[in-house]
C-alpha cells in the first residue's frame, strides 16, 4: 500500500508519518511540497506520488483568524478536499480526511451522534463542513474522522500554552462553560492506522463502504478542567517549575473571541468503536502518556 500524508509538520501529520510506516510505503509532504491553496500543486503531488491512500492531515486551523480570512480557510479546508476527492476517485484510491466537532452548534445537552444535524457557529466550522460535503458529493471511497481539542507534545496547542502560562503566572483564568474531549494527536494517528488497515482489506475484497466517524478520546471536560489536569500532571511528573497557584473558571462571556465556540463539543464514539472494534481511552489517561514525553 502506498500512502501519501499531507500536513506532515502538523500535530496529527507528524504522528501519522511515523505510525503509518507499518502499513506500507509512506510519503509525507509539507505545505511547501503540496500547497493546498493551489489546485495544480495538489494534482501534481498526487500524480507524482501515485498513492493508493491519501491521508489529508493538512488544514487551516486558526479558528479566530478564519473569521477574517474566509477565502483562505475555504481554499484549504474545502476546495482542496474537492480536488483531492476527484483525483483519488480517478485513481480508484481511498481518501481519509479529518474534520471537526465544530460542525455542530453546541446546543445539544448530550453527545452528538452522527445522525444529528450539523450547524456550525463559526467560519472555521463552515469550511470544514464544506470539505466533508465535497467528499460525499464526489462519492469516491472515503473515510471522514471528526475529532476535537487536539494536542501533542510538540507544536502549538492548548496543553503547551497552559504549561507556559503556568510557569509565568500565579493565577490563570480559563473558560469553564465549554465542554469537549481533549484528544492526543498520537491517539488519532494510532486509531487511523487501525481503521485504515481494516478499510484497505475491505476495499481489496470489494466490501468497503465510505463513512463518517467521530474520533476523540472518551470522557468529557471543560477547558478549565483540561487546564487543571495539565497542571496537576505536570507537578506529578515534575516537568518544570510552575508558579501558578490558582486556576479560575470563567464564563465564555468574560473571554470574548472573534469566532463563536460551541458550548458542547462532546461526540458519540459508538459508531467508530463498533465498526473498527476499538475502545477509545479516557482523555486524562492519554494526557498523562503525552506529558511523559516532556520529562
Amino acid at each position: 500500500m502506498k500512502i501519501l500524508v499531507t500536513g506532515c509538520n502538523g500535530q496529527v501529520g507528524w504522528e501519522l508519518e511515523a505510525t503509518l510506516q507499518a502499513l506500507g510505503d509512506v510519503v509525507a509532504v509539507s505545505r511547501q511540497q503540496c500547497d493546498l491553496t493551489d489546485a495544480d500543486s495538489i494534482r501534481h503531488c498526487i500524480e507524482r506520488h501515485a498513492p493508493d491512500v491519501l491521508v489529508n492531515a493538512a488544514a487551516y486551523t486558526a479558528v479566530d483568524k478564519a473569521e477574517s480570512e474566509q477565502a483562505l480557510a475555504f481554499a484549504i479546508n474545502a476546495e482542496a478536499s474537492l480536488i483531492m476527492a476527484e483525483a483519488m476517485k480517478k485513481r480508484a484510491g481511498l481518501l481519509l480526511h479529518y474534520s471537526t466537532d465544530y460542525v455542530f452548534d453546541g446546543s445539544k445537552q448530550g453527545k452528538y451522534e452522527l445522525s444529528d444535524p450539523v450547524s456550525p457557529v463559526n467560519l472555521y466550522g463552515e469550511s470544514k463542513l464544506a470539505g466533508e460535503n465535497y467528499l460525499r458529493e464526489i462519492d469516491g471511497d472515503y473515510l471522514i474522522f471528526r475529532t476535537s481539542w487536539v494536542y501533542a507534545s510538540r507544536a502549538h496547542n492548548f496543553m503547551k500554552t497552559i504549561l507556559r502560562l503556568a510557569s509565568e503566572r500565579e493565577e490563570l483564568n480559563i473558560v469553564a462553560d465549554q465542554y469537549g474531549a481533549p484528544t492526543w494527536a498520537r491517539l488519532i494517528a494510532q486509531t487511523t492506522a487501525h481503521a485504515l488497515w481494516q478499510s484497505w482489506q475491505e476495499k481489496m475484497a470489494g466490501q468497503f463502504t465510505s463513512g463518517t466517524y467521530h474520533l476523540t478520546s472518551s470522557g468529557r471536560t471543560s477547558w478549565h478542567g483540561f487546564a487543571e489536569a495539565i497542571v496537576e500532571i505536570a507537578r506529578e511528573l515534575e516537568i518544570e517549575k510552575l508558579k501558578v497557584q490558582q486556576i479560575h473558571g470563567i464564563p465564555t462571556s468574560e473571554y470574548p473571541t472573534p469566532a463563536a465556540r460551541p458550548v458542547n463539543s462532546s461526540l458519540d464514539l459508538s459508531a467508530l468503536e463498533q465498526k473498527f472494534n476499538v475502545q477509545m481511552p479516557d482523555w486524562k489517561e492519554s494526557l498523562k502518556l503525552c506529558m511523559r514525553e516532556l520529562v
